[in-house]
C-alpha cells in the first residue's frame, strides 16, 4: 500500500489507515477478540498507519491498538494518539459511559495546558504498552480553541523539538478553526472530519489551500460522513454526522450512486478515493471494527475509478468544480 509524507517531517504513513474509534465501543460493545481480529486483518492487508485516542472508549481503543502494534516491527508502522482529555478513574457503579459502550470506570477532563499534554501522553503510553507515538493531535478543540493555540500547540511543538514525537496537528471537524491553527503555528498535518467528502465540500473554501500553501498534510477522516456513504444504496435510516440524513442528503447520495452504478463503481469506492485526489491530503482514516469491515473497505479502497466518472460528476452538478480528481494525493 501507498506511503505518503506528512509534510516536511519524515513521518510517512499509508493511505488507508486505520481509525481506533470503533474499537472504543463506538455505538455497540466491542469483544477483545473482535477488537484484535479487526487489528489483524487491517496488518494483513498492508495498513501500516493506526490512530487511536485516549477518548475513544476511554482507553480500551489505546489498549486495544497498543496489544497489536507493540509485538509488531517499530519501523514498520505509524501511530498516533491525542490529548485533550485526561482520564480520571472513578466509581463505575454500574454506569455506561455517555459516549462509548464500556463500563463508566473514568471520567474525561478538559486539559490543553502543558501539563495536561505531558501527562496525556504519558499515560497513553502507558495505556498502549509502547515508549513512543509518531504523531500527536490537539482532540476536538472547536470549543476550546483558544486553550489549545495558545497552551497545547506549544507544548506539541516543544514535544517534537524534543524529538519525543515526529509530526504534530491537530483533529477536528471545524474547516475554519483548522485553517486558523494552519496559518498561526507551524504544524505538520491536520485531521479534518467529515469536511472533504463526497457529500461536503467545505474544506475547499479555506482550509485545503491554506494547507497547500503552508505545506501542511491533510489526513481526511469520517469520508462516509458516519453511514451515508457507506453502502452502495443509503437507505432511509442512514446517518450523516451521526444523525438522520436530510432528505435533500440521501437525494444527493443517490444521485451519486446513479453515477457510480453507470461505471461499475459502488458509492463507498468512490467516497474514498474522492479524498485523495486533492494533492494536500496524505490519507484516509477510516473507523473499522471487525475483520469483516477491514477486507471490505480494503477491497474497495484499491478499486479504479474511471476519469469519465468524475466528468459525470461534474455533469450532474455533484461535483465541486474546484475539486482536483486528475490524480492521487500528495
Amino acid at each position: 500500500m501507498r506511503r505518503n509524507r506528512l509534510g516536511k517531517t519524515d513521518v510517512h504513513v499509508t493511505e488507508l489507515g486505520f481509525g481506533g474509534g470503533p474499537l472504543g465501543g463506538l455505538f455497540a460493545p466491542l469483544d477483545d477478540d473482535t477488537a484484535a481480529g479487526a487489528l489483524e486483518a487491517a496488518w494483513d492487508s498492508g495498513i501500516r498507519y493506526f490512530d487511536t485516542s485516549p477518548h475513544y472508549g476511554i482507553g480500551h481503543s489505546e489498549r486495544r491498538t497498543g496489544a497489536l502494534l507493540r509485538g509488531r516491527p517499530r519501523d514498520e508502522f505509524t501511530l498516533s494518539t491525542k490529548v485533550g482529555r485526561l482520564l480520571v478513574p472513578q466509581d463505575p457503579a454500574g454506569r455506561t459511559d455517555e459516549s462509548f459502550a464500556v463500563p463508566a470506570t473514568h471520567r474525561r477532563v478538559w486539559d490543553f495546558t502543558r501539563d495536561g499534554v505531558l501527562r496525556s501522553v504519558a499515560d497513553s503510553l502507558e495505556r498502549m504498552g509502547v515508549d513512543r507515538v509518531d504523531m500527536l493531535f490537539l482532540h476536538d478543540a472547536e470549543e476550546r480553541f483558544e486553550d489549545a493555540l495558545r497552551d497545547g500547540y506549544p507544548a506539541l511543538a516543544e514535544l517534537r523539538a524534543q524529538g519525543v514525537v515526529g509530526a504534530i496537528g491537530a483533529g477536528m471537524y471545524h474547516p475554519g478553526k483548522l485553517t486558523r491553527l494552519v496559518r498561526e503555528s507551524d504544524v505538520d498535518v491536520v485531521m479534518l472530519s467529515g469536511r472533504y467528502t463526497l457529500l461536503d465540500h467545505s474544506a475547499l473554501d479555506e482550509l485545503l489551500p491554506a494547507c497547500t500553501d503552508r505545506g501542511v498534510s491533510v489526513l481526511a477522516a469520517s469520508v462516509f460522513n458516519s453511514g451515508l456513504l457507506a453502502t452502495a444504496r443509503p437507505t432511509e435510516g442512514s446517518t450523516f454526522d451521526y444523525a438522520p440524513a436530510a432528505p435533500s442528503l440521501l437525494h444527493r447520495a443517490h444521485r451519486i450512486a446513479d453515477v457510480c452504478e453507470a461505471h461499475g463503481v459502488t458509492l463507498p469506492e468512490l467516497a474514498m478515493a474522492f479524498p485523495l485526489r486533492h494533492p494536500a491530503v496524505a490519507g484516509i482514516v477510516v473507523g473499522m471494527r471487525t475483520a469483516e469491515e477491514v477486507r471490505s473497505n480494503t477491497a474497495a479502497f484499491g478499486a479504479e475509478i474511471p476519469a469519465q466518472l468524475w466528468d459525470d460528476l461534474r455533469g450532474e452538478g455533484l461535483l465541486d468544480e474546484r475539486a482536483p480528481v486528475d490524480g492521487r494525493g500528495a
